[in-house]
């Protein structure tokens, strides 16, 4: 193992850099292997990928190992493995944090992002180009519900709701638009981050999920946060 490899996730490195080469042709990459997407490549292209990106002083960091997945991360993906689903709705997805590791855990799921910032979009587009064809992003807002009813297995909303200052459409929008299940993760107590302009409590989640028709909801406890899956009616 190199040094690169022990720095980096080496093949989630090298389809964003695929992808980005393709839209900005930075880094520059041989005709041959510019075409490809990560899982086509050899290790050795794969190396060299990377190398042609740092070389380019491209930011690698998002793709650093030893990251640890964070605990709510964690309990979500502990969700979605108890369950069936094969499309999903991510509302916020920013850097991937949850996002990249979700779908190397379920490849088969086919994904679609709202982010309203169009350079986090532009960055899982290029990672979905490269390599993650599972993905879609969209520069989106789920209170407008762009998509019909039913139209998704699953929604999650981690680290979002307490953002958005219309938070009962929010959560009206997203009810509407899952099959199966929501999934939210929110801050359990106050903090200081002025974006936060919610502080969501177990009795204020129940209260605005009923309202939008959804009573069927299951808490639990996540370091600081609180996580609730909400089952829709089969």
């Amino acid at each position: 193992m190199n040094d690169l490899e022990e720095r980096y996730d080496i093949r989630t490195a090298a389809a964003w850099l695929l992808g980005h080469g393709r839209r900005t042709g930075i880094p520059a990459l041989p005709e041959c292997m510019r075409q490809k997407t990560a899982d086509e490549c050899t290790d050795d292209e794969l190396i060299q990928i990377v190398t042609a990106g740092q070389e380019a002083g491209l930011k690698l960091y998002p793709f650093k190992t030893g990251t640890q997945i964070l605990p709510r991360t964690k309990r979500t993906l502990g969700f979605l493995h108890s369950i069936s689903f094969e499309t999903m709705l991510d509302v916020g997805s920013g850097r991937g944090v949850f996002l990249i590791p979700f779908m190397k855990e379920f490849p088969w799921v086919q994904v679609t992002s709202f982010d309203l910032l169009e350079k986090r979009v532009t960055f899982l587009n290029e990672l979905a180009d490269g390599g993650f064809c599972q993905l879609h992003a969209e520069q989106n807002d789920i209170c407008h519900q762009p998509y019909p009813d039913d139209r998704f297995d699953v929604v999650t909303m981690l680290e979002v709701l307490e953002h958005i200052p219309d938070v009962e459409r929010a959560v009206a929008t997203a009810v509407k638009m899952a099959k199966q299940y929501v999934v939210v993760t929110v801050p359990s107590k106050p903090d200081n981050n002025p974006e936060h302009i919610h502080l969501l409590t177990k009795d204020k989640l129940s209260q605005m999920f009923s309202a939008a028709g959804c009573t069927r909801l299951h808490f639990d406890g996540v370091e600081g946060h609180l996580f609730m899956a909400a089952a829709l009616a089969q």
